[in-house]
């Protein structure tokens, strides 16, 4: 089961390395990529993203991709 298309491109988001990230799985979230708590009484749970360097991750941001919680291309395809 897919979430809903929250946009049809990734989100570039600037991640320090260790820290814990809560990706929004169920596209409901205002504050996307990220979990907000809209998925509550829902089927879907965030998923943490644990940052193992520092850097740009592009995550997925129309809940489509087969590489959860990172885009891989998905959005071109709808």
């Amino acid at each position: 089961m897919k979430g809903e298309i929250a946009a049809k491109a990734p989100a570039a988001v600037e991640v320090e390395a260790g820290k814990s990230y809560w990706w929004c799985a169920c596209g409901k979230s205002k504050r996307q990529p990220f979990c907000d708590g809209s998925h509550k009484g829902g089927p879907f749970v965030p998923l943490e993203y644990k940052a193992e360097k520092s850097g740009t991750v592009w995550f997925c941001a129309c809940k489509q991709t087969g590489r959860v919680p990172l885009c891989d291309g998905t959005h071109n395809k709808l």
